[in-house]
């Protein structure tokens, strides 16, 4: 399955977008799949056609008595040791409300007594050797009692982070630097 993933040459094809990693079909195992606008594949040999579509995932804006914004320490690649938000994929026939209490369950050991949702965010979100797209749906989250929080699963540590002191080049992936940045300043000025 591996040399499934290389080029034709065996290497790497230099962008480990899709178009540019995936060469045979997996229906018929032709080589001839060919991308069609980076948005699906076809093959010329049964006429499978294969859609790249966005996997989803959440993000929780949680913050303290203190207006200070729950992160987390990354523990895991891609980015491990940046700071992230809380959050993960959605699974299969879940919904983005399920998978928005379990991740902060599993990661912050936090039960989430409401939400609201703020956004969405388009990310790439690189693993294994391929790029993955991925949209982030960012909901601003209540948690009653913070005393039980400790880290776990994919988050390595977790910090409350005072609003000023937040360094946007400290958050590795892209999308949630973009909710930080938009949470903050919808924050600042009120509409939040």
């Amino acid at each position: 399955m591996k040399d499934r993933l290389q080029n034709r040459t065996g290497k790497s094809a230099g962008s480990t977008y899709p178009q540019h990693v995936f060469e045979f079909c997996p229906r018929c195992g032709s080589d001839g799949l060919r991308s069609r606008d980076g948005r699906s594949f076809v093959c010329s040999g049964c006429g499978f056609e294969y859609f790249i579509n966005q996997a989803a995932a959440v993000v929780a804006l949680i913050e303290d008595d203190r207006e200070r914004l729950l992160m987390t320490r990354r523990g895991r690649e891609p980015k491990i040791g940046t700071l992230d938000l809380p959050g993960g994929f959605v699974d299969v026939r879940e919904t983005a409300e399920h998978a928005l209490v379990r991740e902060i369950r599993e990661e912050l050991n936090l039960e989430v007594t409401g939400f609201s949702y703020f956004g969405s965010f388009p990310n790439t979100y690189p693993y294994g050797g391929i790029t993955y797209f991925t949209l982030d749906l960012a909901f601003v989250c209540t948690v009653n009692d913070l005393t039980t929080v400790r880290a776990g699963d994919d988050a390595e540590a977790y910090l409350f982070v005072p609003r000023h002191e937040i360094r946007p080049e400290e958050i590795g992936l892209d999308s949630i630097r973009a909710i930080v940045k938009q949470y903050l300043s919808s924050s600042s000025d009120g509409s939040r």
